[in-house]
C-alpha cells in the first residue's frame, strides 16, 4: 500500500462501527476519527419526539460532521492512515429519513455546498445486522440518550442503509454481515474481518464496467438473449480482463475450491432462511408467506452469494477454455428432447 489509507465504516445504529474502527486503527497502525454524536444537545429529545426535533438534530450533525471531516481528514492523511467510524454521506441518509418539506429543501442546499469539500475514502466498510440484533446491541451498551429509540425507527434506519448502499458508487465498499460474529470479543471473527478488509484494499472491491454489447446481436432465440441483453460470453471476457487487471489467479483447481466455498456460504444463507421460515410458520403464518418473508429478510446476502457462485463458474469455464453459453444451450437442448420417467404417485 503506497499511500496513507482512508477507511470509513458505516452501518445502522448499534452495528459496531466504533468498535471496528478501534480494531482497525490498531491493525493498520492508523489514527481513528470517531463521530462526536454525544455532543449533539438535541439527540435525546429527538429520540423522544422525532418530528419536533428532527431539523435541529440534523443540522447540528451536519455542521459537526463537516467540521470534523474538513479539518481533520486531509491533515491526518499527510502523516498517517485514518479510520473513521462514519461516512459524511450518512448525514444525508438520515436527513431524508427524518426531514420533510421545506426543512429538507434547506438541508439539501446546505449539504450540497458542504459535501464538495469532503475527502473520499479509499474503502467504505458497510456493516450489516438484522433489526433484532441491532436492538440487542443497543440495549447492551445502554447509552442514556438511546433508551428511547423504538424498534420501528431502527428498522427504518436499517432499510435506509440497504437502499443507500444498493446504489452507492462514490467509493469502493465492502459489505460485512455481522449478525453471527463478535469481532469485539472473538479473536477468530476479528481476524476474519481484518483479512477481508486487507483483501479488499489489495484487490479493490469495484469491478470495471462490463464490455459493451456488440452493435449487431442475433434477435432469434430466448428473450433473455435478445438484442440489448448481455451474453454469458461477455461475462466470461469480463472475468478474463478482470484477472489480468487485478493479477487474480486463473488456476482451474483453485477456482473450483473457491466455488465450493461460495456454495457453502450459499448453504449458510439458505439455513438462515429455513430457520426464519420455520419460526414464522410456528407463529401461524402460511408456509409460502413465511418463506417469502424469510427470503426477503436475507435477500441482499442471497444475491451476493449467488453472484459469487456465477463468477467462479465463469472463471472455471475460462480456465478450461469452454464457451459456457454454448455448452449450456447444447445441454438444455438435450434435456428438452430427453424423456425422464415420472415418479410413481
Amino acid at each position: 500500500m503506497k499511500h496513507n489509507l482512508y477507511i470509513a465504516i458505516e452501518g445502522p445504529i448499534g452495528v459496531g462501527k466504533t468498535t471496528l474502527a478501534r480494531i482497525l486503527g490498531e491493525a493498520f497502525k492508523a489514527e481513528i476519527l470517531l463521530e462526536a454524536f454525544e455532543e449533539n444537545p438535541f439527540l435525546s429529545d429527538f429520540y423522544a419526539d422525532r418530528e419536533r426535533y428532527a431539523f435541529q438534530t440534523q443540522i447540528f450533525f451536519l455542521l459537526s460532521r463537516y467540521r470534523q471531516q474538513s479539518r481533520i481528514v486531509s491533515d491526518v492523511l499527510t502523516r498517517s492512515s485514518l479510520v473513521s467510524d462514519y461516512l459524511f454521506a450518512k448525514d444525508r441518509l438520515f436527513a431524508r429519513l427524518n426531514l420533510r418539506g421545506d426543512e429538507l429543501v434547506v438541508y439539501e442546499e446546505l449539504y450540497a455546498t458542504l459535501s464538495e469539500r469532503i475527502p473520499t475514502p479509499d474503502l467504505v466498510i458497510y456493516l450489516r445486522a438484522s433489526t433484532d440484533v441491532l436492538m440487542r446491541r443497543i440495549a447492551q451498551r445502554d447509552r442514556p440518550y438511546e433508551r428511547g429509540i423504538s424498534r420501528d425507527y431502527i428498522e427504518d434506519v436499517r432499510q435506509a442503509y440497504e437502499r443507500f448502499f444498493s446504489a452507492y458508487d462514490e467509493a469502493p465498499f465492502l459489505a460485512i454481515d455481522t449478525d453471527h460474529m463478535d469481532f469485539a470479543q472473538n479473536a477468530e471473527d476479528r481476524a476474519r474481518v481484518i483479512g477481508r478488509i486487507r483483501a479488499a484494499l489489495e484487490e479493490g472491491t469495484y469491478q470495471p464496467p462490463l464490455p459493451e454489447m456488440p452493435s449487431s446481436m442475433p434477435t432469434a432465440g430466448p428473450p433473455v438473449l435478445a438484442e440489448g441483453r448481455r451474453r454469458l460470453g461477455d461475462f466470461q471476457r469480463f472475468h478474463e480482463a478482470l484477472d489480468r487487471e487485478k493479477g487474480f489467479i486463473s488456476d482451474l483447481y483453485l477456482n473450483f475450491i473457491c466455488l465450493t466455498e461460495e456454495v457453502g456460504e450459499l448453504g449458510r444463507e439458505l439455513k438462515h432462511i429455513w430457520i426464519e421460515e420455520e419460526a414464522r410458520s410456528e407463529q401461524g403464518i402460511r408456509r409460502q408467506q413465511a418463506q417469502e418473508a424469510a427470503i426477503q429478510a436475507r435477500l441482499p446476502q442471497l444475491r451476493e452469494e449467488l453472484a459469487d457462485i456465477l463468477a467462479f463458474l465463469l472463471k472455471i469455464a475460462n480456465a478450461a477454455g469452454i464457451d459456457l453459453e454454448a455448452a449450456y444451450v447444447e445441454k438444455m437442448e438435450k434435456n428438452w428432447r430427453r424423456t425422464w420417467p415420472r415418479p410413481d404417485r
